[in-house]
């Protein structure tokens, strides 16, 4: 996957603006979700393609380091051989100088073309610490956005969850409302008026039942003195209503 990829898609996430996202969104859960998907996928292959930026960067910077110092090696040799040259001269010795400041030439050529090949590695070092350091930029933007929509996705669900434990509130105190008929306690105050008024019926009822007896004692009563008074008059004796009389 191109490196160009990835850094346009962590400028992407790391410039969106996740609140007008979750305004526009019809379903801010489902929103979040997916955009922590997203964040997590593109985390991860953000930190592989920083782990190979690292890693080809690691080996420019060591080819470089080697190239600086065989450069420093060549120079010294021929250095060396240039002075041993000069001592050789010095003594008479011409053949032999030449000879040494011939080597100090070929290890002068060899220290140009360490130099030469150090200096064109410096601007792709260059540009990959640019790299390396934009990545590990936006990735730690992603981990922030990320942060972010966690702490969202909870806010979300503490609300929601607030949001059902006050409608079970609301429906259970409109079921208990007294001024409700059709609540629950209506109901219950009308079922227990109803049987209320069954009981004071069949009350109602017995009394009516219980005074017809004692009336019909009453009338039994007055007709037993009478059939009494009735059978002491044929026995000839004298009747109470004549002695009251009296």
């Amino acid at each position: 996957m191109a490196k160009e990829s990835i850094f346009g898609r962590i400028s992407t996430l790391v410039r969106a603006n996740i609140n007008s996202l979750l305004d526009q969104a019809e379903d801010p859960q489902k929103m979040i979700d997916q955009l922590v998907r997203d964040y997590t996928n593109n985390i991860a292959d953000a930190e592989s393609a920083i782990a190979e930026t690292i890693g080809n960067l690691r080996l420019l910077e060591r080819d470089h380091e080697e190239d600086v110092r065989a450069a420093r090696e060549w120079g010294n040799k021929a250095l060396a051989a240039s002075r041993k040259a000069d001592e050789l001269r010095t003594a008479g010795n011409t053949t032999d100088a030449d000879k040494f400041d011939s080597l100090a030439k070929i290890a002068l050529q060899r220290q140009i073309g360490e130099e030469r090949e150090a200096q064109a590695a410096e601007p792709q070092i260059a540009a990959q610490t640019e790299i390396v350091e934009k990545l590990k930029s936006g990735l730690n933007g992603m981990k922030e956005k990320l942060g972010q929509l966690k702490t969202k996705r909870s806010e979300l669900l503490a609300r929601a969850k607030v949001a059902e434990a006050q409608t079970k509130v609301q429906d259970a105190i409109g079921s208990i409302n007294v001024l409700d008929p059709t609540s629950e306690l209506g109901r219950f105050e009308d079922k227990i008026r109803r049987q209320e008024a069954l009981a004071q019926g069949k009350a109602e009822i017995a009394a009516s039942s219980l005074d017809a007896q004692f009336e019909s004692l009453e009338d039994l009563g007055e007709l037993t003195e009478v059939e009494a008074r009735l059978a002491e008059l044929k026995s000839g004796g004298t009747s109470r209503a004549a002695i009251e009389a009296e």
